[in-house]
């Protein structure tokens, strides 16, 4: 009994920080284009995670059967409570490290890591890596190219049209006083104050901390600029929809084995605990999402989430354990390449925390998995 109630625990701790680390993946975009406040883009990112997730169980039945390990391990070893506490464990710690240092990694290749881990040390030259290779590696590695290569061509058709449309992407200007320091003086409490003069108003080109390029001119009738909000607070809804939709199976099989709840309410309380993960525990990765990857405007945002939220949806209904974290960067630096604003070094780094999510998650699961059957719970 004991090991079952570490077995939940661990899940709902892989729960909470695979919310923390994606959550806010699907509207990055929303506030990195400045088109939402932070908090207003939680609050977006949080409500269709969470619906996302509950619809979870009627439409990934195969997303279930492919994290609780069935194929790639022996069927008794996916019976053993030691094994799937490894596996939790594994992804678990390694997601929360990814959180607490601001790297947007994959839970899928945490998962994937951990099952390999756990499954060497307990089934040898058993490992099915036939499975592994043409029912994980292929959709992670392919999925972040393929991301790549659509998001830049939507954006540039995106923008033709916008252009042969009449369309213009206008800059815009700061109007007001200058605040410009005079002095610093330290008070007698040990205080510093600083003395400051304004200047006369000023005008002067905003740029893309102050302000965003606004869309000018009419669609179909329709004004543009509202339009295109509109259908990035969409497309960053569906992008949050579709990661719940898709990582929610690949948590709750590893519940399967515990038999404490019914399935709808396993999903019910790792959808709650998600959401509360990504509220609490978000905004250093949603910096780095939202902030060092590329800069995006409101029309380049939604062309990105537009490709994340079709791809990962299309994945869901497959099968496939596509990577939302891997999809999401790959839209976004697609948009940079084009609008030449993409960080490489940025990029660098993220690639090297995605090589070192599964070798980290499988050293970890393989070690909890050998300390569990050598002592007695």
């Amino acid at each position: 009994m004991i090991i079952l109630v570490l077995l939940f625990l661990s899940v709902l701790l892989l729960t909470y920080f695979n919310g923390a680390n994606d959550n806010f993946k699907g509207v990055a975009t929303l506030w990195g284009s400045g088109t939402l406040e932070f908090r207003q883009a939680l609050i977006l990112a949080t409500i269709f995670t969470l619906a996302g997730s509950v619809c979870s169980y009627f439409f990934a039945e195969t997303l279930i059967k492919n994290f609780s390990g069935k194929g790639l391990v022996p069927d008794s070893l996916i019976q053993s409570k030691e094994f799937v506490l490894s596996v939790a464990l594994g992804a678990g710690i390694t997601v929360l490290l990814a959180t607490k240092f601001g790297f947007p990694i994959s839970t899928t290749h945490g998962l994937v890591g951990a099952l390999i881990g756990a499954g060497l040390v307990g089934a040898g030259s058993a490992v099915n890596f036939g499975v592994l290779g043409k029912t994980f590696f292929t959709p992670l590695i392919l999925s972040p190219i393929i991301a790549v290569v659509l998001s830049s061509i939507i954006y540039f058709i995106f923008k033709k049209v916008r252009q042969v449309a009449g369309v213009t992407a206008e800059d815009c200007i700061c109007v007001g006083k200058k605040w410009i320091p005079v002095a610093i003086a330290q008070t007698h409490t040990g205080k510093f104050v600083s003395i400051q003069e304004s200047s006369p108003i000023q005008v002067t080109a905003g740029n893309a901390e102050n302000c965003q390029k606004q869309y000018q001119g009419k669609f179909l009738g329709i004004t543009v600029q509202p339009l295109v909000n509109f259908l990035h607070y969409i497309s960053a809804g569906l992008v949050s929809f579709a990661r719940g939709l898709n990582d929610t199976p690949k948590l709750v099989s590893l519940l399967l084995i515990c038999n404490f709840f019914n399935l709808p309410t396993n999903i019910w309380i790792l959808a709650f605990v998600m959401a509360i993960g990504g509220w609490l525990n978000s905004k250093k990765v949603a910096n780095t999402m939202s902030k060092k990857i590329s800069s995006l405007n409101h029309g380049q945002g939604f062309s990105a989430n537009l490709v994340t939220s079709c791809l990962v949806i299309a994945a869901s209904k497959f099968g496939l354990p596509v990577s939302t974290t891997h999809v999401s960067v790959g839209s976004i630096y697609g948009i940079g390449i084009v609008n030449k604003t993409a960080n490489k070094k940025e990029i660098s780094k993220i690639g090297l925390s995605w090589l070192m999510t599964l070798p980290i998650a499988s050293v970890i699961s393989a070690n909890v998995y050998f300390i569990l059957i050598h002592i007695n719970l």
